[in-house]
């Protein structure tokens, strides 16, 4: 683990293993770098510098008052992508972490990207609009602001079972999974992962989406129950010029650890075609 401080003064926490091609791995809400566990050490076995970033308020960075928006997450990445000189990277976003990395592109361009990877992720806009009917009602994430607010440890146990897929009547349950997504979560800053919930929910990133010009894959679990498909990946890859989709069938929002083995093969392929 090393520490990265932003103009703020704000220090991120990041992990960087490994040389070569570097691959930057952006988390979901409310977890951190240590989600992309599967990923790092696949990927840096296979030739690749791998690099994951808890964003602020989350895991084992800082966590300020102010500042847990967008805007400065897309920020906050840009100074650790120049601190690290990283060039010709392939980054890849899970679910608001998708949304960090096509934000990112929507402010500070794709000069050092090659391709990116979005999964299970939140663009173009999660929440139900007159223009957006596929999206989720805001009573919805009204509620996750109210657990979130007045008893975290129980609904982060709780979440965890619809982001796996474990409630569903066939699925079996990996009570590892559980026990580290609810690690993970509480970690974080209780301010700062209430006020991401309006950045992952309420931003609309079609025009980031717009601005990318490097080859895209967009991966999707079709039995996502956080980040429905109709209303993002299938949206994303019409959007994104040229974007490849692979859907999951019957695949949950946290596929990258549900489905490692597929998805980090089906990532390598990407990477290498």
């Amino acid at each position: 683990m090393s520490i990265f401080l932003v103009t703020d003064g704000t220090a991120i926490s990041y992990t960087d293993w490994g040389t070569g091609q570097p691959i930057l791995f952006s988390h979901g809400w409310p977890l951190a770098g240590d989600a992309w566990a599967p990923q790092m050490l696949f990927f840096a076995s296979q030739g690749y510098r791998v690099i994951a970033h808890d964003r602020r308020g989350h895991g084992k960075s800082g966590q300020p008052w102010a500042g847990n928006n967008m805007d400065q997450y897309a920020d906050d990445l840009a100074e650790l992508i120049e601190a690290l000189d990283l060039k010709d990277m392939i980054m890849v976003g899970h679910s608001t972490g998708g949304g960090e990395i096509a934000h990112y592109v929507g402010r500070h361009g794709t000069a050092r990207v090659a391709k990116m990877v979005l999964v299970g992720a939140v663009p173009p806009l999660m929440l139900k609009t007159e223009a957006n009917p596929e999206g989720t009602p805001i009573e919805a994430f009204d509620g996750l602001r109210k657990g979130t607010a007045t008893d975290r440890s129980q609904f982060f146990k709780d979440l965890s079972m619809p982001f796996y897929g474990f409630n569903k009547e066939d699925a079996k349950v990996n009570q590892g999974l559980r026990d580290t997504f609810w690690r993970l979560g509480m970690q974080g800053s209780i301010k700062a992962e209430y006020d991401c919930i309006r950045e992952f929910s309420e931003v609309d990133y079609t025009e980031d989406l717009k601005k990318i010009d490097k080859p895209t894959l967009v991966v999707h679990g079709d039995a996502d129950q956080i980040v429905p498909i109709a209303a993002a990946g299938l949206k994303t890859a019409k959007i994104v010029k040229g974007a490849e989709l692979k859907i999951y069938p019957g695949a949950p929002h946290g596929l990258a650890e549900t489905e490692a083995e597929k998805f980090n093969a089906d990532v390598l392929a990407f990477i290498r075609a």
